[in-house]
This record gives structure tokens, C-alpha cells and sequence, in this order.
């Protein structure tokens, strides 16, 4: 029986949800479609345990999933499958728009979604007949690399099995406060087109989803309060009416887990489907709220305002829904005002917990595209790609600036004084995370130190008033 590993890359650096290891979907379902023709699969997400590639040379075929942040680490262990004679095919965001840099490392590349392609490719590696003509794979022939044509998207995804998470070795799926974390996704693609995002690049503006049948026959499996389900869809509520009937089937069947998932705030229109959000278990919410400088939501193309933002929240909270806002710094029209406003408004909010983000250009975004061609990409190291880390030079921040922003932001929306509210407030869960953060951020400064040297080395010598002002001049108390 021929054997396949499927390997997800860890993370280079620290980030907020480093405590919450939940693997990406796209090998178990990949893993689940080659066991089922017949191939021995194992999993290895390097996140939650040790690469052993004596144990990885015994597989005829590796499969690499990637997004850019972990690009140079995938890259690094597809040299080394590669140089034991075993051949290796990835996948992922990063290399479906950077094909040709993937193929410097590895065998084949499946650009875009994988489901089909991967079978396509299996059958001509079991024949022994030509790659040519499969859609979405880039491959070596005579020398060359040839890209075949991309294939339009999965229509029907109730074709996609419901993953096998039993193929990860070693423990299986993380828990997180003694409730074991189960990745769903019920849909694809987003009828958005913010700028800095790749996931229409990745899955299109035309959004599909699963049918209620066929997810809740998935969500049987893990019908226990011991359990925690993560929707993975980019956006849960894209298509309202198909969103009330699974939440409505959910109530019906009595599931009895706590869920989270991601939305616009759009959902703030809706209290009725709040409401049955709420009945259905849903315990948080994450938000990309992205600015409340309105200049920046019109630039990012981002089709909300302020307002939006504000009656998002005070729906959400009215329903008793915790709240995971992101907000992004690093546009055109962001300065030290914005930073300010923001970190205000985030407290008076009483968000439960906030990620201060760098904005980002990610291959197959708008937004990459564009300082691409001004020539203001600083970094061309993938690992920094992480929202963590500045990498292209803003107009009013200098880089040390930025990077100093989001960490001040943190710093502030994370304080001893905003802990002590929480605990008088009895916001619990929110006094829990803001400890876990207030380390997090402690420790990532100190791991990234030389950067942050580097970045202050990189500044130019007017950057000197805009450190007084991140010093001296940032008031954030209402």
C-alpha cells in the first residue's frame, strides 16, 4: 500500500493564538480523500509536534500545506524530503500565487483549491501517463515548468468528505481548557474584495456552501459539550438565509457544543439572527472591525463604516456574544491619531479580547500588487509575513513606528489598570485572555529584540518626532 504524509508547517514566531494549535483544514481533507481510494496517510502538523523524518522517509509521496508566513520553513523541509528521493507536491495559499518560487523546492504545486486536482494527479501517478492537461498543477517537463490551466471551483461541495482527523499521529486534535477544538467549514469564498486579502484570490468572489444535511451530519460526530467547534469559513454569514436554516437544524438536533466562527458587521442588521446564533451555541465572534479612521475603511475598499462597527458590537453584546475585534494599522491614511482613536475606542467597546495588527501585502492581494510596484516592500523574508511584523514602509509611519503602534496599542488595550476593570467588572474570560496576552506580548519582544534594533537602525533621522509622539504625546484615556 503506497503511503502519503501530509505536513503543515509550524509558525515562525509568536502570535496571539499560539496557545490555540488548531491545524488548517485543507490536508485532513486532502488525507481523508487519499485514504479513501486506498493510500496508507498520516498527518504531521509540525505545531503540535516534532518533525521525524526518519519517519517521514518512509512515505512514497509528501504533501506540503503552506501560507506565506510559513513559506521559508516549508520550503526548508521539502529541500530535505526531497534530497531522501521523495518526491513532494504543496499546496496552500502562498505557492498557488507563487508557483514558480515553490517549484524551486518541490516536485509539484497544486495551485488553488486541491480536491480535484490532487485526484487527477494521483491517477496519472499511478498510470504512469503524463501530468499535462490536470487543472491548477504546476509541474517539471523537459526541463521546464509548465503551469497548467486553472479549473473553476468546486460547485457542489457536499463532494468534499468530512475530514479524518484521526490521521493526525500523536495525540490527536489540541484542547484548550479541557475542550477539544474540531475545525468545520461549511463554506468557501467571500463576495467582498477588501485589498489586503487573498482569500478571493484563493477561492473567489462567488460564495459556496455546504447544505445543511450535509454538515450537520459532520456536526453529529462531536455533539458533546466537551467539545469546541471552529467554523473556518471567512465569512459564516455571507448568505443569511442559508445561515438560519443550519442554525435552526443545529437547534433542532440539540447540539450541545459551543461554537465561534467569523463575520462581518453586517450582523449587526440582523438581531433575529443573533438571536439564533446565540440559542445555537455561539459563544464568540471574530471581526476584522480593520479601522474606525474612516479614510482607511473607504481605501481598503472594506464597504463599512463607524457606525457599522458600533451597532455591530452593541447587538453582539446585547445577546451576551463575546467579541474578537481586529483592527489593522499601516494604510495610507493611518497616523498616530488613528492609533490613538482606536485604542479608545477598542476599551470603551469593552471588546472581550483585540488583535492590533500590521497592515500586510500578501501575495494574490490587491494590496501586495500595489506597493509591490511602488517598490516600498522592504522584506522580502516570508516568515515576517505574519501581521506581526512590518515589511513594507507606510506613508505617514515610519517602519520602527508601526511596529511600535501595534505594540503600544497592545500594551495599552492589555494594561494593569484595563485587567483591574475587568475584574471588577467580573468579566472573567476577558481578565484570562488579557493575562495570556499581557504575557504573550512581553515575551514577543523579547524574542524579537534584534528586530526591533534593526528596525530602529532602518529609521531615518526625522523619525525622531514620531517616536516623541509615541512617547509623550499618545493620551488614550476617554
Amino acid at each position: 500500500m503506497p503511503k502519503m504524509i501530509f505536513i503543515e508547517p509550524k509558525a515562525p514566531n509568536l502570535h496571539i493564538f499560539s496557545k490555540f494549535q488548531i491545524p488548517r483544514l485543507g490536508s485532513f481533507i486532502l488525507g481523508t480523500l487519499m485514504k479513501n481510494r486506498g493510500w496508507d496517510v498520516e498527518i504531521r502538523v509540525e505545531e503540535l509536534h516534532a518533525l521525524s523524518f526518519e519517519e517521514i522517509g518512509k512515505a512514497d509521496l509528501v504533501g506540503i500545506s503552506t501560507i506565506t508566513s510559513t513559506a521559508p520553513r516549508a520550503y526548508a523541509i521539502a529541500d530535505r524530503v526531497r534530497s531522501m528521493g521523495i518526491p513532494v507536491i504543496m499546496g496552500g495559499p502562498h505557492v498557488s500565487f507563487l508557483a514558480d518560487e515553490a517549484m524551486e523546492h518541490s516536485d509539484f504545486v497544486v495551485r488553488g483549491e486541491g480536491e480535484r486536482p490532487l485526484m487527477r494527479f494521483i491517477d496519472r501517478l499511478e498510470s504512469g501517463e503524463s501530468f499535462a492537461g490536470i487543472p491548477n498543477l504546476s509541474f517539471r517537463e523537459g526541463g521546464r515548468v509548465i503551469h497548467n490551466p486553472m479549473d473553476r471551483s468546486f460547485e457542489d461541495l457536499d463532494q468534499i468528505p468530512h475530514p479524518d482527523f484521526s490521521l493526525l499521529r500523536r495525540g490527536g486534535l489540541p484542547r484548550v481548557a479541557g475542550r477539544r477544538i474540531i475545525p468545520v467549514q461549511t463554506s468557501r469564498g467571500c463576495p467582498y474584495n477588501c485589498s489586503f486579502c487573498s482569500v478571493t484570490g484563493m477561492f473567489g468572489r462567488r460564495y459556496r456552501f455546504r447544505s445543511s444535511d450535509h454538515i450537520l451530519g459532520e456536526l453529529r460526530r462531536y455533539n458533546d459539550p466537551r467539545n469546541f467547534v471552529f467554523f473556518y469559513d471567512d465569512h459564516f454569514t455571507a448568505d443569511r438565509r442559508r445561515t438560519r436554516a443550519l442554525l435552526e437544524a443545529m437547534i433542532n438536533e440539540k447540539m450541545r457544543f459551543k461554537w465561534s466562527t467569523q463575520v462581518r458587521v453586517e450582523i449587526g442588521e440582523d438581531p433575529e439572527l443573533v438571536g439564533l446564533m446565540k440559542k445555537a451555541g455561539c459563544h464568540t465572534l471574530f471581526i476584522g472591525l480593520e479601522s474606525v479612521n474612516p479614510d482607511s475603511l473607504e481605501e481598503m475598499g472594506k464597504r463599512q463604516t463607524v457606525q457599522h462597527i458600533e451597532r455591530a458590537i452593541r447587538v453582539l453584546q446585547k445577546y451576551r456574544i463575546h467579541i474578537h475585534g481586529m483592527f489593522v494599522y499601516g494604510f495610507d491614511q493611518d497616523d498616530w491619531k488613528t492609533v490613538r482613536q482606536t485604542v479608545r475606542f477598542a476599551k470603551k467597546a469593552r471588546l472581550t479580547s483585540t488583535q492590533f495588527l500590521i497592515l500586510t501585502p500578501l501575495p494574490g492581494s490587491a494590496f501586495y500588487r500595489k506597493v509591490a510596484a511602488e517598490k516600498r516592500i522592504r522584506f522580502q523574508d516570508w516568515s515576517l509575513y505574519d501581521a506581526h511584523h512590518p515589511v513594507f514602509e507606510p506613508k505617514r509611519f515610519t517602519l520602527a513606528a508601526l511596529q511600535k503602534a501595534q505594540i503600544f496599542s497592545h500594551a495599552s488595550f492589555y494594561s494593569i489598570t484595563e485587567m483591574f476593570k475587568k475584574l471588577a467588572s467580573g468579566r472573567w474570560l476577558d481578565l484570562g485572555l488579557a493575562h495570556y496576552a499581557r504575557r504573550l506580548n512581553r515575551f514577543w519582544k523579547r524574542k524579537n529584540r534584534t528586530f526591533l534594533k534593526a528596525l530602529d537602525l532602518l529609521s531615518p533621522q526625522n523619525d525622531a518626532k514620531i517616536l516623541l509622539d509615541y512617547h509623550t504625546n499618545i493620551d488614550i484615556d476617554p
